[in-house]
This record gives C-alpha cells, sequence and structure tokens, in this order.
C-alpha cells in the first residue's frame, strides 16, 4: 500500500541536500539509503545518503546534486510501498490502517460500532468509532481496549460511561 512518509522541505547547503519533514514511525527503514521513495510529480526517488542535522533529516538523493534541484523539489511529499500487514514484533503496535473498518464489542459481547479513524494526539491515540448514538471516542489504552485482532476485523473496547447504561 502506498503511504505518506514524508514531505520535502527547503534545500541544505549547496550540494543537493533536503530538509525532510517526517510522517512516519519508521524513518530508519523509510529513508535508508538505496531505499525508493515515490513523489507524484517527480516519480521515484533513490536515496544515497541521509543524516540528522539540529534535530532536522537531511536526505540527499540519487542524481540531485544541486540547491537549484532540491528547491524544484520543495514541498514534494514522500510515498512508500508498506505492507500493512508486515509484523513489527511489538504484538500492540498497529497501523491505522489495519484498525480502521474493525468493528468493536463490548465486554458482553455485544456490538458497539465500526473504527472510522484513529487520531493521534501527543498523549495518546484514540480510536474515532461510529456508533448508533453518534461519534464515540475511546482512548486508546489497554484499560479501555483490552482486546485487538486485527486478523478477524474485531476489537473489544469498554467505552467510559457517565451513567453505566452501557454494561
Amino acid at each position: 500500500m502506498r503511504l505518506l512518509v514524508g514531505r520535502i522541505g527547503r534545500a541544505h547547503g549547496i550540494l543537493g541536500e533536503a530538509t525532510i519533514e517526517v510522517r512516519t514511525d519508521n524513518p530508519d527503514i523509510r529513508f535508508a539509503i538505496g531505499a525508493t521513495v515515490n513523489t507524484d510529480k517527480h516519480g521515484d526517488l533513490t536515496i544515497v545518503s541521509g543524516r540528522v542535522h539540529n534535530g532536522i533529516l537531511l536526505l540527499g538523493f540519487k542524481g540531485i546534486t544541486t540547491r537549484n534541484q532540491i528547491e524544484e523539489l520543495r514541498n514534494e511529499m514522500l510515498y512508500s510501498d508498506v505492507d500493512i500487514n508486515e509484523s513489527t514484533g511489538d504484538d500492540d503496535e498497529y497501523h491505522v490502517l489495519q484498525l480502521i473498518g474493525c468493528m468493536t464489542y463490548l465486554e458482553s459481547g455485544k456490538e458497539y460500532g465500526e473504527v472510522s479513524d484513529v487520531i493521534n494526539l501527543p498523549g495518546q491515540d484514540l480510536l474515532a468509532i461510529k456508533t448508533e448514538q453518534g461519534e464515540s471516542l475511546i482512548p486508546f489504552v489497554h484499560q479501555l481496549v483490552p482486546e485487538v485482532d486485527v486478523k478477524n476485523k474485531r476489537i473489544v473496547v469498554i467505552p467510559p460511561t457517565i451513567t453505566g447504561e452501557m454494561k
């Protein structure tokens, strides 16, 4: 699946390096030397150098050797082909696209609703769930989401309630 992993920023120096706004949890993999990223206007770009300078990722691309060439790529979005079902080695790590469309159920087994979005916040992620009563936002933490089975598109949730009527 083609996923957005970054955006080319301004040129850095005169040798064709670009600042990169990282939009992936795996920059070491997506922006490794030899990796290819795709753009809408300029096709595939192969990464030939990468380094972090003052906390900013700088990349060099094959065939791009001048500041002017990088400026032509400025604001270009970078995409990677990603297998969202590939194991990350962490059982509690999921790709957003694996969660969207999953049905959620209460601990009692009663159907609750469908995950329509995952909202990434600094403190924690929220599951946005379409229910019969409207949208429900549930913090994506183990205490409120004790079971996630992406293979069967099934998630058990414990929605916070004021009156306790959902139990």
